[in-house]
């Protein structure tokens, strides 16, 4: 049976509102999953205790509006990460070490599946699946690298997914092959791995589902009430839909759909259809597309070539064609969100985005990403009405003696134009933080420590990314909250006011006080959802 929302008092607090009337109150009042009283303990406690609502004391925690990740992917995590994870691992023998593990452990038939797999330990060999064969003898192997645009699989896994050369597709996806047109394992764009992982054995209708309840139910460990899905498909909604009358939906959730680039008019036609599916908690409505890959396969798009000759080609092979999906899903009152890493990638979406119309009462678009800016691209920012969705915490990958895969192929110039989140702010333009997750980790802690501290929390002598591009510690909060709220049109939510949904993180100290070295070890006392508490600690 769906749930409906809750009812709670807390007293004792310090409370973060978002609005211009913080002032002297300490405690607030749900009931029905909205906010109906804020004030002081006393009137709070009177007005719970006459209607026999349970009081907690927060002796002096800090409460903030709900946590917000606005690029998110949770249901594709609750399966890419029932594999291995191979972050960390340095060598290709340590992979192997990791596979052969997994092997011995797994029953005759079953994949070995990793991810968060990164590039560095096949500089010499290349990204060849034959080079892991040895490590798991006749089983498929199929991993997948952190930032989900590349896999890898060994021979055995080629032949059970039917992939003997290269394909033609409708957008930049490939399979990479060598010299004499075979497969070398390595497959870029989900459009090429999706032959891969689609032969895979698939989870029960049950484990998918169950899956999704329990990642949701990580997030709010950490303080997060709701998330925009970036990955979505009718399955996701079908998931939502029955987990919320299961009584199961613990997270707010806005779900983008994923236009592909190969996706029809009809196709087109029958999302726009469906926009208006929603529950309680969770939404349609929203689109999310690609206008370019990623900067480490040389698949972004740049306006200058990188240092290995990549970053010429738009993730579509007609641009035009990019333009009519979106004023198709613009006229239709559908919010876009179009993934663009690359620079030139920000300013030709700007460009399409320029000429949709004006909507009366509804939101305009976003971009997401934004890795690198040129100061062109920034002002060209100014003023769009576009919001600017990003993830600081991808900069954890960056060495500071520029030998990462990323900064090679800037080159260290183009280098200090990554995630210009303070200039993107200064320009006027709405600001959104994410984590991508599973391409980087969920908890809001870390990824309000990169945007402040642009260096590896915890470590003093870790060096700092672009100082001047540090947010300060409100800006990093108003970033997981209102701002996300208002990039949705959503006056109800990203503040502490009667009327406004129940959705609170309530942290043991204030994290705006506290120091981007402190942010990842400050507690998360509670997690609540329409006045319910989804999490406690």
């Amino acid at each position: 049976m769906a749930q409906l929302g809750g009812a709670l008092a807390l007293v004792g607090a310090q409370l973060r509102t978002n609005t211009a009337t913080d002032g002297t109150a300490t405690a607030l009042l749900i009931r029905d999953g909205r906010i109906a009283v804020i004030g002081d303990d006393a009137t709070v406690r009177a007005a719970a205790e006459a209607e026999g609502i349970p009081v907690r004391d927060l002796a002096g925690a800090t409460v903030t509006p709900g946590f917000f990740d606005s690029h998110t992917h949770p249901h594709w995590a609750a399966e890419v990460t029932a594999g291995i994870d191979l972050g960390g691992l340095e060598s290709v023998a340590e992979i192997r070490a990791a596979i052969a593990a997994e092997h011995a452990r797994l029953p005759e038939g079953a994949w070995v599946r990793g991810w968060n797999l990164e590039y560095e330990p096949f500089e010499e060999t290349g990204l060849r699946g034959e080079v892991l064969a040895e490590a798991a003898p006749g089983r498929p192997v199929a991993l997948i690298c952190y930032d989900l645009h590349t896999a890898l699989a060994t021979p055995a896994a080629l032949a059970a997914a039917g992939i003997t050369g290269a394909r033609e597709f409708a957008d930049a996806s490939e399979i990479v092959v060598d010299a004499a047109g075979h497969p070398t394992g390595e497959l870029r764009e989900p459009t090429a791995y999706n032959l891969l992982f689609d032969a895979a054995p698939s989870p029960s209708h049950e484990v998918e589902r169950d899956g999704l309840r329990d990642m949701f139910r990580r997030l709010a460990a950490v303080g997060l009430t709701g998330g925009a899905i970036m990955d979505g498909k009718d399955r996701t909604v079908e998931l939502l839909a029955e987990l919320e009358e299961r009584g199961e939906l613990d997270h707010r959730v806005t779900m983008h759909h994923w236009h592909a680039v190969g996706d029809t008019d009809d196709d087109v036609a029958r999302v726009i259809a469906g926009k208006d599916r929603a529950g309680r908690l969770w939404q349609t409505g929203a689109i999310k597309l690609f206008s370019d890959g990623v900067i480490d396969t040389g698949t972004a798009w740049l306006h200058t070539v990188d240092a290995c000759g990549d970053g010429k080609v738009p993730f579509w092979p007609s641009w035009e064609r990019y333009g009519e999906v979106v004023r198709a899903y613009h006229d239709a009152g559908l919010l876009i969100a179009t993934h663009a890493v690359g620079d030139f990638a920000v300013s030709r979406v700007l460009d399409v985005y320029a000429t949709l119309p004006e909507r009366s009462g509804v939101p305009f678009h976003s971009i997401e990403h934004l890795e690198v800016l040129s100061d062109e691209d920034v002002e060209q920012l100014r003023g769009s009405g576009v919001t600017a969705s990003m993830q600081p915490l991808h900069m954890q990958w960056r060495a500071a003696d520029h030998s990462d895969n990323w900064t090679v192929r800037l080159g260290p110039e183009r280098e200090a134009t990554g995630y210009r989140v303070r200039d993107v702010l200064d320009a006027g333009v709405e600001l959104t933080l994410g984590s991508d997750w599973p391409v980087a980790q969920y908890d809001p802690r870390l990824g309000m420590a990169w945007a402040r501290g642009r260096h590896t929390p915890g470590d003093p002598t870790a060096h700092v990314f672009e100082p001047s591009q540090q947010l300060t510690g409100e800006e990093a909060v108003l970033a997981y909250t209102l701002w996300p709220a208002r990039a949705r049109g959503h006056k109800d939510r990203g503040v502490l006011a009667v009327g406004a949904v129940g959705d609170l993180t309530v942290w043991a100290s204030d994290p705006v006080a506290a120091s981007p070295d402190e942010l990842p070890e400050l507690p998360i006392r509670l997690t609540v959802v329409e006045g319910r508490v989804i999490h406690e600690a």
